[in-house]
Protein backbone atom coordinates (compact mmCIF):
# COMPACT_ATOMS: atom_id res chain seq x y z
CA UNK A 1 0.00 0.00 0.00
CA UNK A 2 3.32 2.09 0.90
CA UNK A 3 4.69 1.61 -2.25
CA UNK A 4 1.82 2.65 -4.33
CA UNK A 5 1.03 5.93 -2.72
CA UNK A 6 4.70 6.75 -3.57
CA UNK A 7 3.65 5.75 -6.92
CA UNK A 8 0.51 7.91 -7.10
CA UNK A 9 2.50 10.50 -5.50
CA UNK A 10 5.15 10.48 -8.19
CA UNK A 11 2.95 10.84 -11.08
CA UNK A 12 1.06 13.40 -9.42
CA UNK A 13 4.23 15.63 -8.72
CA UNK A 14 5.79 14.33 -12.36
CA UNK A 15 2.11 16.16 -14.71
CA UNK A 16 1.98 19.14 -12.30
CA UNK A 17 5.69 20.29 -13.07
CA UNK A 18 5.51 19.10 -16.83
CA UNK A 19 2.66 21.30 -16.76
CA UNK A 20 4.82 24.03 -15.16
CA UNK A 21 7.50 23.34 -17.37
CA UNK A 22 5.27 23.58 -20.49
CA UNK A 23 3.11 26.22 -19.46
CA UNK A 24 3.65 29.44 -21.58
CA UNK A 25 3.96 26.97 -24.62
CA UNK A 26 0.60 27.63 -26.88
CA UNK A 27 0.96 24.87 -28.95
CA UNK A 28 0.85 22.44 -26.30
CA UNK A 29 -2.74 19.93 -25.51
CA UNK A 30 -3.21 20.67 -22.08
CA UNK A 31 -5.73 18.53 -20.86
CA UNK A 32 -7.45 18.73 -16.90
CA UNK A 33 -8.08 15.52 -15.03
CA UNK A 34 -10.78 16.51 -12.22
CA UNK A 35 -10.66 13.12 -10.01
CA UNK A 36 -11.29 12.70 -6.38
CA UNK A 37 -7.42 12.20 -4.97
CA UNK A 38 -8.78 12.21 -1.41
CA UNK A 39 -11.93 11.01 0.47
CA UNK A 40 -13.79 7.82 -0.09
CA UNK A 41 -13.00 7.24 -3.33
CA UNK A 42 -9.69 8.04 -3.43
CA UNK A 43 -8.77 5.16 -5.14
CA UNK A 44 -10.99 5.73 -8.33
CA UNK A 45 -9.14 8.82 -8.44
CA UNK A 46 -5.34 7.43 -8.31
CA UNK A 47 -6.39 4.75 -11.14
CA UNK A 48 -7.89 7.22 -13.53
CA UNK A 49 -4.82 8.96 -13.25
CA UNK A 50 -2.44 6.08 -14.13
CA UNK A 51 -4.58 5.16 -16.72
CA UNK A 52 -3.77 8.40 -18.25
CA UNK A 53 -0.28 7.85 -17.64
CA UNK A 54 -0.82 4.51 -20.01
CA UNK A 55 -2.35 6.56 -22.98
CA UNK A 56 0.33 8.96 -22.52
CA UNK A 57 2.98 6.55 -22.88
CA UNK A 58 0.95 5.11 -26.30
CA UNK A 59 0.91 8.45 -27.58
CA UNK A 60 3.98 9.50 -26.72
CA UNK A 61 3.40 13.07 -27.53
CA UNK A 62 5.62 15.70 -25.29
CA UNK A 63 3.20 18.23 -26.58
CA UNK A 64 0.11 16.61 -24.22
CA UNK A 65 0.45 18.48 -20.84
CA UNK A 66 -2.10 16.99 -17.89
CA UNK A 67 -3.09 19.41 -15.17
CA UNK A 68 -4.34 17.28 -12.34
CA UNK A 69 -6.69 18.42 -9.53
CA UNK A 70 -8.01 17.22 -6.40
CA UNK A 71 -12.28 16.91 -7.00
CA UNK A 72 -12.88 15.55 -3.79
CA UNK A 73 -15.60 13.92 -2.98
CA UNK A 74 -19.00 14.96 -2.99
CA UNK A 75 -17.30 18.37 -2.12
CA UNK A 76 -19.04 21.34 -4.70
CA UNK A 77 -16.58 23.91 -3.04
CA UNK A 78 -13.65 21.60 -3.36
CA UNK A 79 -14.71 20.99 -7.26
CA UNK A 80 -15.66 24.57 -8.25
CA UNK A 81 -11.76 25.38 -6.72
CA UNK A 82 -10.19 22.59 -9.15
CA UNK A 83 -11.66 23.80 -11.68
CA UNK A 84 -10.96 27.31 -11.47
CA UNK A 85 -7.08 26.08 -10.82
CA UNK A 86 -7.40 23.77 -14.02
CA UNK A 87 -8.66 26.82 -15.70
CA UNK A 88 -5.65 28.84 -14.65
CA UNK A 89 -3.24 26.47 -16.13
CA UNK A 90 -4.37 27.33 -19.49
CA UNK A 91 -6.52 24.31 -20.12
CA UNK A 92 -9.52 24.44 -22.14
CA UNK A 93 -10.61 20.74 -21.95
CA UNK A 94 -11.16 18.63 -18.63
CA UNK A 95 -11.49 15.15 -17.94
CA UNK A 96 -14.25 15.18 -15.19
CA UNK A 97 -16.03 14.99 -13.33
CA UNK A 98 -17.18 11.41 -12.26
CA UNK A 99 -20.54 12.08 -11.38
CA UNK A 100 -23.65 13.64 -12.93
CA UNK A 101 -24.60 15.07 -10.15
CA UNK A 102 -22.07 17.75 -10.66
CA UNK A 103 -23.26 18.55 -14.05
CA UNK A 104 -25.59 21.72 -12.92
CA UNK A 105 -21.92 22.82 -11.40
CA UNK A 106 -19.74 22.43 -14.54
CA UNK A 107 -22.08 24.11 -17.04
CA UNK A 108 -21.73 27.94 -16.22
CA UNK A 109 -17.97 27.22 -17.22
CA UNK A 110 -19.24 27.91 -20.53
CA UNK A 111 -16.09 27.79 -22.55
CA UNK A 112 -14.80 25.25 -21.32
CA UNK A 113 -15.11 21.22 -22.14
CA UNK A 114 -15.77 18.71 -19.88
CA UNK A 115 -15.27 14.72 -21.01
CA UNK A 116 -17.29 12.65 -18.66
CA UNK A 117 -17.00 9.47 -17.84
CA UNK A 118 -20.02 8.87 -16.38
CA UNK A 119 -22.70 6.72 -18.07
CA UNK A 120 -25.77 8.22 -17.09
CA UNK A 121 -26.53 10.84 -19.82
CA UNK A 122 -25.40 9.47 -23.84
CA UNK A 123 -26.61 13.01 -24.52
CA UNK A 124 -24.15 15.95 -25.30
CA UNK A 125 -25.32 18.25 -22.49
CA UNK A 126 -24.07 22.07 -23.13
CA UNK A 127 -20.33 21.57 -22.51
CA UNK A 128 -20.07 18.26 -21.08
CA UNK A 129 -19.53 15.03 -23.20
CA UNK A 130 -20.64 11.79 -21.45
CA UNK A 131 -18.87 8.48 -22.29
CA UNK A 132 -19.27 6.36 -20.30
CA UNK A 133 -20.74 2.73 -21.00
CA UNK A 134 -24.90 4.38 -21.21
CA UNK A 135 -27.77 1.81 -20.66
CA UNK A 136 -29.04 3.32 -24.22
CA UNK A 137 -26.01 2.00 -25.95
CA UNK A 138 -26.66 -1.59 -23.72
CA UNK A 139 -30.40 -1.37 -24.52
CA UNK A 140 -29.81 -0.97 -28.05
CA UNK A 141 -27.24 -3.89 -28.39
CA UNK A 142 -29.63 -6.30 -26.25
CA UNK A 143 -32.52 -5.95 -28.83
CA UNK A 144 -30.34 -6.12 -31.79
CA UNK A 145 -29.11 -9.59 -30.24
CA UNK A 146 -32.59 -10.19 -29.44
CA UNK A 147 -34.13 -10.02 -32.66
CA UNK A 148 -31.10 -11.77 -34.15
CA UNK A 149 -32.06 -14.77 -32.22
CA UNK A 150 -35.53 -14.71 -33.33
CA UNK A 151 -36.84 -13.95 -30.40
CA UNK A 152 -40.75 -12.94 -30.38
CA UNK A 153 -41.81 -12.37 -26.39
CA UNK A 154 -39.28 -10.32 -24.04
CA UNK A 155 -39.63 -9.24 -20.73
CA UNK A 156 -37.87 -6.44 -18.93
CA UNK A 157 -36.91 -6.80 -15.28
CA UNK A 158 -35.35 -4.32 -12.97
CA UNK A 159 -36.24 -3.46 -8.98
CA UNK A 160 -37.53 -0.79 -7.35
CA UNK A 161 -35.48 1.47 -5.71
CA UNK A 162 -33.82 4.71 -6.31
CA UNK A 163 -33.02 4.36 -10.25
CA UNK A 164 -36.27 2.95 -11.29
CA UNK A 165 -37.43 6.21 -13.13
CA UNK A 166 -34.42 6.70 -14.70
CA UNK A 167 -34.69 3.15 -16.01
CA UNK A 168 -38.24 3.96 -16.83
CA UNK A 169 -36.87 7.14 -19.01
CA UNK A 170 -34.46 4.69 -20.96
CA UNK A 171 -36.47 1.66 -21.43
CA UNK A 172 -38.44 4.31 -23.87
CA UNK A 173 -35.82 3.37 -26.40
CA UNK A 174 -36.83 -0.39 -26.61
CA UNK A 175 -37.19 -1.46 -30.20
CA UNK A 176 -38.83 -5.29 -29.65
CA UNK A 177 -42.32 -5.42 -30.97
CA UNK A 178 -43.55 -7.25 -27.73
CA UNK A 179 -42.15 -7.17 -24.41
CA UNK A 180 -43.28 -6.66 -21.15
CA UNK A 181 -42.37 -4.54 -18.08
CA UNK A 182 -42.07 -6.06 -14.83
CA UNK A 183 -40.51 -4.32 -11.55
CA UNK A 184 -39.39 -6.38 -8.51
CA UNK A 185 -38.61 -5.78 -4.95
CA UNK A 186 -34.88 -6.68 -4.32
CA UNK A 187 -35.60 -7.84 -0.89
CA UNK A 188 -35.42 -11.94 -1.00
CA UNK A 189 -38.09 -12.09 1.07
CA UNK A 190 -40.58 -11.14 -1.59
CA UNK A 191 -38.62 -11.36 -4.78
CA UNK A 192 -38.81 -14.89 -5.29
CA UNK A 193 -42.82 -15.28 -4.95
CA UNK A 194 -42.84 -11.85 -7.21
CA UNK A 195 -40.73 -13.91 -9.54
CA UNK A 196 -43.00 -16.88 -9.03
CA UNK A 197 -46.32 -14.84 -10.50
CA UNK A 198 -44.71 -13.65 -12.98
CA UNK A 199 -43.10 -17.68 -14.39
CA UNK A 200 -46.94 -18.53 -13.54
CA UNK A 201 -44.82 -21.51 -11.57
CA UNK A 202 -47.80 -22.09 -9.46
CA UNK A 203 -50.08 -23.24 -12.42
CA UNK A 204 -47.29 -24.90 -14.10
CA UNK A 205 -46.91 -27.06 -10.67
CA UNK A 206 -50.02 -28.11 -10.33
CA UNK A 207 -49.80 -29.05 -14.15
CA UNK A 208 -47.24 -31.73 -13.26
CA UNK A 209 -49.01 -32.83 -10.00
CA UNK A 210 -52.40 -33.36 -11.89
CA UNK A 211 -50.58 -34.85 -14.91
CA UNK A 212 -48.41 -37.52 -12.87
CA UNK A 213 -51.43 -38.13 -10.65
CA UNK A 214 -53.84 -39.07 -14.67
CA UNK A 215 -50.21 -41.55 -15.48
CA UNK A 216 -50.09 -42.98 -12.02
CA UNK A 217 -53.20 -44.93 -12.64
CA UNK A 218 -51.58 -46.41 -16.25
CA UNK A 219 -49.68 -49.61 -16.56
CA UNK A 220 -48.80 -49.05 -20.60
CA UNK A 221 -45.13 -48.89 -21.65
CA UNK A 222 -45.78 -45.01 -22.85
CA UNK A 223 -47.34 -44.15 -19.60
CA UNK A 224 -45.06 -45.48 -17.63
CA UNK A 225 -41.91 -43.89 -19.91
CA UNK A 226 -43.55 -40.74 -19.11
CA UNK A 227 -44.07 -40.58 -16.05
CA UNK A 228 -40.54 -41.43 -15.44
CA UNK A 229 -39.59 -38.71 -17.73
CA UNK A 230 -41.87 -36.41 -15.45
CA UNK A 231 -40.12 -37.53 -11.91
CA UNK A 232 -37.59 -35.38 -12.98
CA UNK A 233 -39.12 -31.95 -13.46
CA UNK A 234 -40.92 -29.59 -11.59
CA UNK A 235 -43.25 -27.99 -13.31
CA UNK A 236 -45.17 -28.67 -16.74
CA UNK A 237 -45.76 -25.70 -19.37
CA UNK A 238 -44.05 -23.55 -21.02
CA UNK A 239 -43.78 -19.41 -19.72
CA UNK A 240 -44.93 -16.85 -21.60
CA UNK A 241 -41.99 -15.43 -22.72
CA UNK A 242 -38.56 -16.14 -24.50
CA UNK A 243 -36.15 -14.22 -23.71
CA UNK A 244 -35.47 -11.86 -20.43
CA UNK A 245 -34.06 -8.78 -19.71
CA UNK A 246 -32.59 -7.96 -16.62
CA UNK A 247 -31.15 -5.04 -15.82
CA UNK A 248 -29.43 -5.40 -12.22
CA UNK A 249 -26.16 -5.96 -10.89
CA UNK A 250 -23.97 -7.86 -8.42
CA UNK A 251 -25.97 -9.88 -5.29
CA UNK A 252 -29.10 -8.42 -6.83
CA UNK A 253 -28.76 -10.34 -10.23
CA UNK A 254 -27.54 -13.27 -8.67
CA UNK A 255 -30.81 -13.49 -6.45
CA UNK A 256 -32.68 -12.97 -9.58
CA UNK A 257 -31.53 -15.44 -11.63
CA UNK A 258 -31.30 -17.72 -8.90
CA UNK A 259 -35.52 -17.47 -8.86
CA UNK A 260 -35.49 -17.68 -12.57
CA UNK A 261 -34.28 -20.84 -12.14
CA UNK A 262 -36.08 -22.16 -9.18
CA UNK A 263 -38.80 -21.30 -10.82
CA UNK A 264 -38.09 -23.83 -13.26
CA UNK A 265 -37.03 -21.44 -16.58
CA UNK A 266 -35.35 -23.06 -18.67
CA UNK A 267 -32.20 -21.18 -19.84
CA UNK A 268 -31.95 -23.47 -22.99
CA UNK A 269 -35.36 -22.29 -24.23
CA UNK A 270 -35.49 -18.87 -23.07
CA UNK A 271 -32.71 -16.54 -23.36
CA UNK A 272 -31.26 -15.12 -20.33
CA UNK A 273 -29.78 -11.19 -20.81
CA UNK A 274 -28.40 -9.04 -18.61
CA UNK A 275 -26.55 -5.38 -18.44
CA UNK A 276 -23.10 -4.39 -18.69
CA UNK A 277 -21.17 -6.69 -15.98
CA UNK A 278 -17.50 -5.39 -16.17
CA UNK A 279 -16.57 -8.91 -16.94
CA UNK A 280 -17.45 -9.90 -13.15
CA UNK A 281 -15.81 -13.64 -12.57
CA UNK A 282 -17.85 -13.73 -9.33
CA UNK A 283 -20.96 -14.68 -11.26
CA UNK A 284 -19.02 -18.08 -12.24
CA UNK A 285 -19.53 -19.46 -8.91
CA UNK A 286 -23.77 -18.99 -9.79
CA UNK A 287 -25.15 -22.43 -11.08
CA UNK A 288 -27.81 -20.29 -11.97
CA UNK A 289 -25.71 -18.37 -14.48
CA UNK A 290 -24.85 -20.98 -17.28
CA UNK A 291 -26.58 -19.21 -19.88
CA UNK A 292 -26.23 -15.77 -19.93
CA UNK A 293 -25.70 -13.24 -22.21
CA UNK A 294 -24.81 -9.59 -21.87
CA UNK A 295 -23.20 -6.36 -24.15
CA UNK A 296 -20.03 -4.99 -23.10
CA UNK A 297 -16.45 -3.30 -24.22
CA UNK A 298 -13.94 -5.18 -26.14
CA UNK A 299 -12.62 -7.88 -24.25
CA UNK A 300 -9.30 -8.33 -25.54
CA UNK A 301 -8.99 -4.96 -25.22
CA UNK A 302 -10.04 -4.71 -21.83
CA UNK A 303 -7.75 -7.66 -20.36
CA UNK A 304 -4.93 -6.45 -22.55
CA UNK A 305 -5.37 -2.50 -20.33
CA UNK A 306 -5.65 -4.62 -17.13
CA UNK A 307 -2.55 -6.17 -17.60
CA UNK A 308 -0.44 -4.01 -19.03
CA UNK A 309 -1.96 -1.29 -16.12
CA UNK A 310 -1.21 -4.24 -13.44
CA UNK A 311 2.69 -5.04 -14.84
CA UNK A 312 3.50 -1.56 -14.37
CA UNK A 313 1.25 -0.01 -11.13
CA UNK A 314 1.45 -3.32 -8.97
CA UNK A 315 -2.41 -2.88 -8.43
CA UNK A 316 -5.55 -3.70 -10.30
CA UNK A 317 -7.24 -0.63 -12.37
CA UNK A 318 -11.00 0.74 -11.64
CA UNK A 319 -12.61 -1.01 -14.12
CA UNK A 320 -14.04 2.82 -15.48
CA UNK A 321 -10.02 3.80 -15.83
CA UNK A 322 -10.32 1.89 -19.64
CA UNK A 323 -12.73 5.41 -20.01
CA UNK A 324 -10.13 7.60 -18.69
CA UNK A 325 -7.76 6.01 -21.31
CA UNK A 326 -9.87 6.42 -24.00
CA UNK A 327 -10.48 10.03 -22.51
CA UNK A 328 -7.37 10.89 -23.46
CA UNK A 329 -7.40 9.51 -27.08
CA UNK A 330 -10.45 10.79 -27.81
CA UNK A 331 -9.22 14.11 -27.18
CA UNK A 332 -5.80 14.05 -28.44
CA UNK A 333 -7.72 12.96 -31.97
CA UNK A 334 -9.89 15.54 -32.27
CA UNK A 335 -6.97 17.86 -31.83
CA UNK A 336 -4.35 16.78 -34.27
CA UNK A 337 -7.63 16.39 -36.68
CA UNK A 338 -8.84 20.05 -36.26
CA UNK A 339 -5.36 21.52 -35.71
CA UNK A 340 -6.66 22.42 -32.04
CA UNK A 341 -10.08 22.30 -30.05
CA UNK A 342 -12.00 25.42 -30.05
CA UNK A 343 -15.46 24.62 -29.05
CA UNK A 344 -17.67 21.19 -27.98
CA UNK A 345 -18.75 21.38 -31.60
CA UNK A 346 -15.38 19.86 -33.04
CA UNK A 347 -16.54 16.64 -31.50
CA UNK A 348 -19.47 16.33 -33.59
CA UNK A 349 -17.89 14.24 -36.35
CA UNK A 350 -19.43 11.47 -38.23
CA UNK A 351 -15.74 9.36 -37.72
CA UNK A 352 -15.99 6.49 -35.84
CA UNK A 353 -13.81 6.68 -33.17
CA UNK A 354 -11.70 3.29 -32.40
CA UNK A 355 -10.85 2.91 -28.68
CA UNK A 356 -10.05 0.53 -25.67
CA UNK A 357 -13.54 0.18 -24.79
CA UNK A 358 -14.41 -0.76 -28.52
CA UNK A 359 -15.70 1.46 -31.19
CA UNK A 360 -17.95 4.53 -30.32
CA UNK A 361 -19.49 7.09 -32.42
CA UNK A 362 -20.99 11.08 -32.16
CA UNK A 363 -24.56 11.04 -33.49
CA UNK A 364 -27.79 14.23 -33.35
CA UNK A 365 -26.02 15.16 -30.17
CA UNK A 366 -25.70 11.91 -28.02
CA UNK A 367 -22.40 9.52 -27.79
CA UNK A 368 -23.09 5.72 -28.95
CA UNK A 369 -20.60 2.57 -28.10
CA UNK A 370 -20.78 0.02 -30.58
CA UNK A 371 -20.57 -3.17 -27.58
CA UNK A 372 -19.94 -6.94 -28.34
CA UNK A 373 -22.52 -9.77 -26.58
CA UNK A 374 -20.60 -11.96 -24.67
CA UNK A 375 -22.02 -15.71 -23.46
CA UNK A 376 -20.72 -16.78 -20.07
CA UNK A 377 -19.80 -20.21 -20.53
CA UNK A 378 -18.08 -22.53 -18.59
CA UNK A 379 -16.73 -20.35 -16.18
CA UNK A 380 -15.27 -18.12 -19.08
CA UNK A 381 -16.26 -15.29 -21.17
CA UNK A 382 -16.96 -15.81 -24.55
CA UNK A 383 -18.01 -13.69 -27.32
CA UNK A 384 -21.12 -14.51 -28.72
Amino acid sequence: MIKNNIIILFYIFLFSNTNLLNAEDKNDLKIGLLAPFSGEYRSLGNSLLLSMQLALNEINDKKIIIVTRDSGSNDKVKLTKAIDDIIETGAKIIIGPIDSENFDEVERYKDIIFISLSNKYPEIKSNVISIGISLESQINALTNFIKKQKKQKTIILYPQNEYTEFIDSKIKSIKLKDYKIYKYNSDPKFLTGEIEKITNYAQRKRNLKLRKKLLENKEDPQSLRELKILEQKYTIGEVNFDSIIIIDFGSNLKSVLASLIFSDVDSEKVLFTTVNQWFDESIFFENSAKRLFYPSVNLKNFMKFNKEYKDIFKSDPNEISLLAYDAVGLIYYIWKKNNGIKSINDFFIKDKIKGKIGNFTFNNGRVFQELKIYKIENNSFKEN
